[in-house]
């Protein structure tokens, strides 16, 4: 009869479920995008509305081989994530890029008809943010 694993894994010793755990850990690092999305229970469809984009764009955001760290950057963060760069040299490792700004970009019908100064609005409240930080 089969048992559940957290059944199982209780009764592991504490040595080997370090060695799941860690095991587990190691394949999570090293998910595809679309086993990331699904690793955090979300669908296309739902990943897509987080985004305000359509299913069919997830599904070729999932399948490119490259893409702008800003596109990476606003999956994560839809995902729940935060997406950190680091840089591994022989040397040490060097923090490269925090992406600070989780702030979803409105979709272009939740715009307004004056784009040029809708965009200078949003440029004046960053820099007022940065200022008062």
């Amino acid at each position: 009869m089969a048992q559940k694993f957290e059944k199982l894994f209780r009764k592991m010793s504490p040595e080997a479920r370090k060695r799941v755990e860690e095991k587990a850990s190691a394949e999570y690092r090293e998910l595809a995008l679309s086993e990331l999305r699904e690793a955090q229970d979300l669908t296309q469809v739902e990943l897509a509305r987080k985004l305000g984009i359509d299913q069919g764009a997830v599904s070729k955001i999932e399948r490119r081989t490259d893409m702008y760290l800003s596109t990476l950057r606003n999956v994560i963060t839809a995902m729940g994530g935060k997406l950190e760069l680091t840089a591994h040299f022989p040397s040490g490792d060097a923090h490269v890029v925090t992406f600070r700004s989780t702030e979803r970009r409105p979709r272009k019908d939740e715009r307004p008809a004056d784009t040029d100064a809708y965009i200078r609005r949003l440029r004046k409240g960053k820099r007022l943010a940065r200022l008062s930080s």
